[in-house]
Protein backbone atom coordinates (compact mmCIF):
# COMPACT_ATOMS: atom_id res chain seq x y z
CA UNK A 1 0.00 0.00 0.00
CA UNK A 2 3.01 2.08 0.27
CA UNK A 3 2.68 4.04 -3.51
CA UNK A 4 -1.46 3.79 -3.34
CA UNK A 5 -1.45 7.70 -3.71
CA UNK A 6 1.82 8.12 -6.06
CA UNK A 7 3.11 9.97 -3.79
CA UNK A 8 0.45 13.21 -4.96
CA UNK A 9 -1.32 13.51 -1.22
CA UNK A 10 1.15 14.13 1.32
CA UNK A 11 -0.88 15.47 4.01
CA UNK A 12 -4.25 13.92 5.24
CA UNK A 13 -7.15 14.73 7.55
CA UNK A 14 -9.64 12.50 9.62
CA UNK A 15 -12.31 14.27 10.71
CA UNK A 16 -13.54 11.71 13.50
CA UNK A 17 -10.53 10.23 13.61
CA UNK A 18 -11.02 8.43 16.86
CA UNK A 19 -14.25 6.73 15.87
CA UNK A 20 -14.21 3.00 14.74
CA UNK A 21 -13.69 3.83 11.06
CA UNK A 22 -11.44 6.71 11.85
CA UNK A 23 -9.16 4.87 13.66
CA UNK A 24 -8.44 1.88 11.51
CA UNK A 25 -8.07 4.53 8.39
CA UNK A 26 -5.49 6.08 10.21
CA UNK A 27 -4.08 2.63 10.55
CA UNK A 28 -4.08 1.80 7.36
CA UNK A 29 -3.14 4.79 5.51
CA UNK A 30 0.12 4.93 8.17
CA UNK A 31 0.54 2.03 5.47
CA UNK A 32 0.87 4.24 2.66
CA UNK A 33 3.44 7.16 1.68
CA UNK A 34 1.30 10.12 3.64
CA UNK A 35 3.96 12.41 5.14
CA UNK A 36 0.94 13.84 7.84
CA UNK A 37 -2.35 12.38 8.87
CA UNK A 38 -4.25 15.29 11.04
CA UNK A 39 -6.74 13.63 13.40
CA UNK A 40 -9.78 15.98 14.32
CA UNK A 41 -12.39 14.36 17.03
CA UNK A 42 -14.22 15.76 19.80
CA UNK A 43 -13.82 12.61 22.11
CA UNK A 44 -11.05 14.00 24.16
CA UNK A 45 -10.58 10.22 26.26
CA UNK A 46 -10.57 8.57 22.63
CA UNK A 47 -7.92 11.37 21.33
CA UNK A 48 -5.78 10.54 24.27
CA UNK A 49 -5.76 7.03 24.20
CA UNK A 50 -4.65 6.99 20.30
CA UNK A 51 -1.97 10.19 21.11
CA UNK A 52 -0.33 7.71 23.89
CA UNK A 53 -0.78 4.69 21.18
CA UNK A 54 1.03 6.38 18.30
CA UNK A 55 3.11 9.09 20.53
CA UNK A 56 5.85 7.43 18.68
CA UNK A 57 4.90 8.42 15.07
CA UNK A 58 5.87 12.22 14.13
CA UNK A 59 3.25 11.48 10.95
CA UNK A 60 0.26 11.47 13.09
CA UNK A 61 -0.93 14.79 14.41
CA UNK A 62 -4.31 14.92 16.89
CA UNK A 63 -6.78 17.86 17.24
CA UNK A 64 -9.50 18.29 19.53
CA UNK A 65 -12.36 20.14 18.21
CA UNK A 66 -15.42 19.94 16.90
CA UNK A 67 -16.94 20.12 13.22
CA UNK A 68 -19.29 22.51 14.24
CA UNK A 69 -16.30 24.90 14.61
CA UNK A 70 -15.91 26.25 11.62
CA UNK A 71 -12.40 28.74 12.26
CA UNK A 72 -11.29 25.36 13.48
CA UNK A 73 -11.45 23.52 10.95
CA UNK A 74 -10.32 25.94 8.76
CA UNK A 75 -6.84 26.53 10.81
CA UNK A 76 -6.68 22.84 10.19
CA UNK A 77 -7.19 22.18 6.91
CA UNK A 78 -4.39 24.49 5.89
CA UNK A 79 -2.16 22.35 3.53
CA UNK A 80 -4.19 19.41 3.43
CA UNK A 81 -4.44 17.20 0.31
CA UNK A 82 -7.03 15.04 0.93
CA UNK A 83 -10.16 15.46 3.78
CA UNK A 84 -12.05 11.97 5.30
CA UNK A 85 -14.61 13.13 6.48
CA UNK A 86 -15.62 10.48 8.79
CA UNK A 87 -17.55 12.44 12.05
CA UNK A 88 -21.25 12.61 12.32
CA UNK A 89 -24.01 11.73 15.16
CA UNK A 90 -24.94 7.84 13.80
CA UNK A 91 -27.27 6.45 16.47
CA UNK A 92 -30.82 6.24 15.17
CA UNK A 93 -32.60 7.04 18.65
CA UNK A 94 -30.38 9.38 20.10
CA UNK A 95 -31.22 11.26 16.87
CA UNK A 96 -34.62 11.02 17.00
CA UNK A 97 -34.94 12.95 20.35
CA UNK A 98 -31.99 15.38 19.53
CA UNK A 99 -32.44 16.16 16.30
CA UNK A 100 -31.29 19.95 16.65
CA UNK A 101 -28.12 18.63 17.30
CA UNK A 102 -27.75 16.27 14.62
CA UNK A 103 -28.39 18.87 12.51
CA UNK A 104 -25.58 21.19 13.60
CA UNK A 105 -23.36 18.20 13.36
CA UNK A 106 -24.10 16.26 10.50
CA UNK A 107 -25.56 18.90 8.56
CA UNK A 108 -24.10 22.09 9.38
CA UNK A 109 -20.45 20.50 9.93
CA UNK A 110 -20.84 18.92 6.94
CA UNK A 111 -20.88 22.58 5.40
CA UNK A 112 -17.89 23.88 7.41
CA UNK A 113 -16.11 20.75 6.38
CA UNK A 114 -17.07 22.42 2.74
CA UNK A 115 -16.37 26.03 3.22
CA UNK A 116 -12.69 25.16 5.27
CA UNK A 117 -11.72 23.08 2.20
CA UNK A 118 -12.40 25.53 -0.67
CA UNK A 119 -10.78 28.00 1.46
CA UNK A 120 -7.94 26.19 1.53
CA UNK A 121 -7.83 24.49 -1.83
CA UNK A 122 -7.82 20.69 -0.41
CA UNK A 123 -7.63 18.24 -3.54
CA UNK A 124 -10.68 15.78 -2.27
CA UNK A 125 -13.12 15.63 0.38
CA UNK A 126 -14.71 11.88 0.57
CA UNK A 127 -17.73 12.11 2.67
CA UNK A 128 -18.80 8.60 4.60
CA UNK A 129 -21.98 8.29 4.38
CA UNK A 130 -24.78 5.58 5.24
CA UNK A 131 -27.28 2.95 3.50
CA UNK A 132 -29.69 5.12 6.06
CA UNK A 133 -29.77 7.86 4.30
CA UNK A 134 -31.70 6.44 0.83
CA UNK A 135 -35.24 6.72 1.32
CA UNK A 136 -34.96 7.96 5.11
CA UNK A 137 -37.43 6.90 7.58
CA UNK A 138 -35.43 9.03 10.65
CA UNK A 139 -33.52 12.03 11.53
CA UNK A 140 -30.19 10.22 11.09
CA UNK A 141 -30.49 9.42 7.96
CA UNK A 142 -32.36 12.16 6.77
CA UNK A 143 -29.38 14.39 8.16
CA UNK A 144 -26.85 12.22 6.33
CA UNK A 145 -29.00 12.61 2.94
CA UNK A 146 -28.61 16.23 3.38
CA UNK A 147 -24.98 15.85 3.81
CA UNK A 148 -24.90 13.80 0.63
CA UNK A 149 -26.58 16.81 -1.23
CA UNK A 150 -24.21 19.44 -0.02
CA UNK A 151 -21.18 17.31 -0.86
CA UNK A 152 -22.69 16.67 -4.61
CA UNK A 153 -23.33 20.78 -4.58
CA UNK A 154 -20.07 21.87 -3.59
CA UNK A 155 -18.99 20.87 -6.83
CA UNK A 156 -20.63 23.50 -8.77
CA UNK A 157 -19.76 26.38 -6.37
CA UNK A 158 -15.92 25.52 -6.67
CA UNK A 159 -15.39 28.47 -9.42
CA UNK A 160 -11.79 28.49 -10.14
CA UNK A 161 -10.90 26.00 -7.02
CA UNK A 162 -9.79 22.46 -8.16
CA UNK A 163 -11.62 20.72 -4.88
CA UNK A 164 -13.39 17.40 -5.65
CA UNK A 165 -16.32 16.67 -3.10
CA UNK A 166 -17.68 13.20 -3.40
CA UNK A 167 -19.46 10.32 -0.83
CA UNK A 168 -18.90 6.65 -0.39
CA UNK A 169 -21.83 5.18 0.94
CA UNK A 170 -21.86 1.57 2.86
CA UNK A 171 -23.95 -0.43 5.56
CA UNK A 172 -23.57 -1.91 8.87
CA UNK A 173 -20.08 -2.12 10.03
CA UNK A 174 -20.10 -5.55 11.93
CA UNK A 175 -18.43 -4.99 15.21
CA UNK A 176 -18.73 -1.36 15.35
CA UNK A 177 -19.64 0.69 18.19
CA UNK A 178 -22.98 1.46 16.26
CA UNK A 179 -23.27 -2.00 15.30
CA UNK A 180 -25.66 -4.71 17.02
CA UNK A 181 -22.98 -6.92 17.12
CA UNK A 182 -21.55 -5.52 20.93
CA UNK A 183 -24.96 -6.05 22.27
CA UNK A 184 -25.52 -9.22 21.32
CA UNK A 185 -21.99 -10.29 22.83
CA UNK A 186 -22.63 -8.63 26.24
CA UNK A 187 -26.47 -10.07 26.33
CA UNK A 188 -24.77 -13.80 25.58
CA UNK A 189 -22.67 -12.93 28.63
CA UNK A 190 -25.13 -12.47 30.84
CA UNK A 191 -26.45 -15.35 29.52
CA UNK A 192 -29.48 -14.13 27.73
CA UNK A 193 -31.84 -12.87 26.66
CA UNK A 194 -30.84 -11.79 23.56
CA UNK A 195 -33.31 -9.44 22.05
CA UNK A 196 -34.02 -9.55 18.42
CA UNK A 197 -36.02 -6.65 16.98
CA UNK A 198 -37.79 -8.42 14.12
CA UNK A 199 -37.14 -12.13 12.59
CA UNK A 200 -37.44 -10.66 9.36
CA UNK A 201 -34.92 -8.22 9.08
CA UNK A 202 -32.00 -8.01 6.73
CA UNK A 203 -28.76 -5.64 6.34
CA UNK A 204 -25.69 -5.03 4.45
CA UNK A 205 -22.55 -5.82 6.35
CA UNK A 206 -18.96 -5.63 5.75
CA UNK A 207 -16.01 -5.49 8.01
CA UNK A 208 -14.30 -2.69 9.21
CA UNK A 209 -11.25 -2.91 7.52
CA UNK A 210 -13.32 -3.78 3.95
CA UNK A 211 -14.96 -0.72 4.66
CA UNK A 212 -12.26 1.35 5.04
CA UNK A 213 -10.42 0.21 2.40
CA UNK A 214 -13.48 0.81 0.03
CA UNK A 215 -13.26 4.49 1.37
CA UNK A 216 -10.00 5.00 0.02
CA UNK A 217 -10.87 3.28 -3.10
CA UNK A 218 -13.33 5.72 -3.47
CA UNK A 219 -10.76 9.10 -2.48
CA UNK A 220 -8.90 7.50 -5.24
CA UNK A 221 -11.67 7.23 -8.38
CA UNK A 222 -13.32 10.12 -7.50
CA UNK A 223 -14.48 12.53 -10.10
CA UNK A 224 -16.70 15.26 -7.90
CA UNK A 225 -20.15 14.82 -7.20
CA UNK A 226 -21.29 10.99 -7.88
CA UNK A 227 -21.96 8.71 -4.57
CA UNK A 228 -19.81 5.65 -4.83
CA UNK A 229 -21.72 2.55 -3.10
CA UNK A 230 -20.12 0.17 -1.79
CA UNK A 231 -20.67 -3.44 -2.97
CA UNK A 232 -21.51 -6.01 0.29
CA UNK A 233 -23.29 -8.99 0.93
CA UNK A 234 -26.58 -9.15 2.92
CA UNK A 235 -27.02 -10.91 6.12
CA UNK A 236 -30.15 -11.89 8.22
CA UNK A 237 -30.12 -10.31 11.98
CA UNK A 238 -31.56 -13.64 13.33
CA UNK A 239 -28.95 -15.37 11.57
CA UNK A 240 -26.49 -13.31 13.39
CA UNK A 241 -27.69 -14.15 16.24
CA UNK A 242 -27.48 -17.81 16.73
CA UNK A 243 -24.37 -17.51 15.02
CA UNK A 244 -22.99 -15.41 17.43
CA UNK A 245 -24.61 -17.55 20.69
CA UNK A 246 -23.12 -21.06 18.92
CA UNK A 247 -19.18 -19.16 19.02
CA UNK A 248 -19.37 -17.26 21.93
CA UNK A 249 -21.73 -18.79 24.71
CA UNK A 250 -19.04 -21.81 25.39
CA UNK A 251 -16.80 -18.86 25.79
CA UNK A 252 -18.69 -16.99 28.78
CA UNK A 253 -19.42 -20.91 30.06
CA UNK A 254 -23.41 -21.12 29.10
CA UNK A 255 -24.77 -23.82 26.62
CA UNK A 256 -26.48 -22.37 23.32
CA UNK A 257 -29.61 -24.03 24.18
CA UNK A 258 -29.93 -21.97 27.11
CA UNK A 259 -29.05 -18.92 25.36
CA UNK A 260 -33.20 -17.77 24.62
CA UNK A 261 -34.25 -15.24 21.97
CA UNK A 262 -36.62 -12.92 22.54
CA UNK A 263 -38.59 -10.70 19.46
CA UNK A 264 -39.28 -7.27 20.90
CA UNK A 265 -40.47 -5.94 17.71
CA UNK A 266 -38.44 -3.07 15.16
CA UNK A 267 -37.41 0.40 16.69
CA UNK A 268 -39.56 3.41 15.63
CA UNK A 269 -38.03 4.50 12.27
CA UNK A 270 -35.99 1.48 11.61
CA UNK A 271 -36.58 -0.66 8.48
CA UNK A 272 -36.60 -4.44 7.91
CA UNK A 273 -34.60 -3.94 5.12
CA UNK A 274 -32.21 -0.99 4.02
CA UNK A 275 -30.99 0.24 1.02
CA UNK A 276 -27.83 1.63 -0.51
CA UNK A 277 -29.09 2.23 -3.69
CA UNK A 278 -33.02 3.53 -4.71
CA UNK A 279 -34.78 3.04 -8.03
CA UNK A 280 -34.40 6.51 -8.91
CA UNK A 281 -30.82 6.83 -8.19
CA UNK A 282 -30.50 3.02 -10.34
CA UNK A 283 -31.40 5.04 -13.61
CA UNK A 284 -28.64 7.29 -13.10
CA UNK A 285 -25.99 5.15 -11.82
CA UNK A 286 -23.47 2.37 -13.33
CA UNK A 287 -21.52 -1.00 -12.02
CA UNK A 288 -17.68 -0.56 -11.57
CA UNK A 289 -16.22 -4.65 -9.89
CA UNK A 290 -16.53 -3.35 -6.22
CA UNK A 291 -18.65 -0.24 -6.59
CA UNK A 292 -21.35 1.25 -7.40
CA UNK A 293 -21.09 5.04 -9.37
CA UNK A 294 -24.54 7.03 -8.41
CA UNK A 295 -23.99 10.24 -10.97
CA UNK A 296 -25.50 13.85 -9.78
CA UNK A 297 -29.38 13.91 -10.51
CA UNK A 298 -28.67 17.32 -12.40
CA UNK A 299 -25.70 16.13 -14.08
CA UNK A 300 -25.46 18.61 -16.84
CA UNK A 301 -24.50 21.31 -14.12
CA UNK A 302 -21.12 19.81 -13.11
CA UNK A 303 -19.73 19.55 -16.36
CA UNK A 304 -17.67 16.84 -14.98
CA UNK A 305 -16.01 14.00 -17.02
CA UNK A 306 -17.49 10.92 -15.45
CA UNK A 307 -14.95 8.57 -16.85
CA UNK A 308 -14.12 4.88 -14.75
CA UNK A 309 -11.57 1.84 -15.59
CA UNK A 310 -13.49 -1.35 -15.14
CA UNK A 311 -17.19 -0.37 -15.68
CA UNK A 312 -19.27 -3.96 -15.06
CA UNK A 313 -22.24 -2.17 -16.53
CA UNK A 314 -23.69 1.45 -17.89
CA UNK A 315 -27.46 -0.28 -17.30
CA UNK A 316 -28.62 -1.35 -13.82
CA UNK A 317 -31.61 -3.58 -13.86
CA UNK A 318 -32.45 -3.35 -10.07
CA UNK A 319 -32.25 -1.01 -6.95
CA UNK A 320 -29.81 -2.21 -4.47
CA UNK A 321 -32.25 -3.33 -1.14
CA UNK A 322 -31.02 -5.98 1.26
CA UNK A 323 -34.27 -7.85 1.21
CA UNK A 324 -34.31 -8.35 -2.52
CA UNK A 325 -29.91 -9.44 -2.38
CA UNK A 326 -29.44 -13.14 -1.42
CA UNK A 327 -28.74 -13.21 2.16
CA UNK A 328 -25.46 -15.62 3.57
CA UNK A 329 -26.54 -18.77 4.62
CA UNK A 330 -25.89 -19.64 8.27
CA UNK A 331 -22.42 -21.68 7.23
CA UNK A 332 -21.41 -18.95 5.61
CA UNK A 333 -21.76 -16.17 7.84
CA UNK A 334 -20.24 -18.22 10.72
CA UNK A 335 -17.06 -18.85 7.96
CA UNK A 336 -16.93 -15.10 7.72
CA UNK A 337 -17.00 -14.01 11.27
CA UNK A 338 -14.70 -16.55 12.11
CA UNK A 339 -12.42 -15.76 8.84
CA UNK A 340 -12.07 -11.79 9.95
CA UNK A 341 -12.24 -12.78 13.53
CA UNK A 342 -14.98 -10.44 14.75
CA UNK A 343 -15.88 -12.33 17.47
CA UNK A 344 -12.50 -11.75 19.26
CA UNK A 345 -12.37 -8.60 18.36
CA UNK A 346 -15.85 -7.42 20.65
CA UNK A 347 -14.62 -10.49 23.17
Amino acid sequence: MQDIFNNEIKRVLITGGAGTVGKILLKQLLLSDVEEIRVFDNNETELFYLTDEYRGDQRVVFFLGDIRDRDKLIKITRGVDVIFHTAAFKHVILSEFNPFDVVQTNINGTQNIIEAALLNDVGKVIFTSSDKAVNPTNVMGTSKLMAEKLITAANTIRYDKKTIFSSTRFGNVLGSRGSVVPIFKKQIKNGGPVTLTDSRMTRFVMTIDEAVGLVIESALIAKGGEVLVTKMPVIRIADLADVMIEILSPMYGHKPENIKIVEIGKKPGEKLYEELMSLEEMGRAIELEKLFVIFPAFRDLYKIDYTYEGIVSKTLKNPYISSDEPFMSREDLKSYILKHRLMEEVC
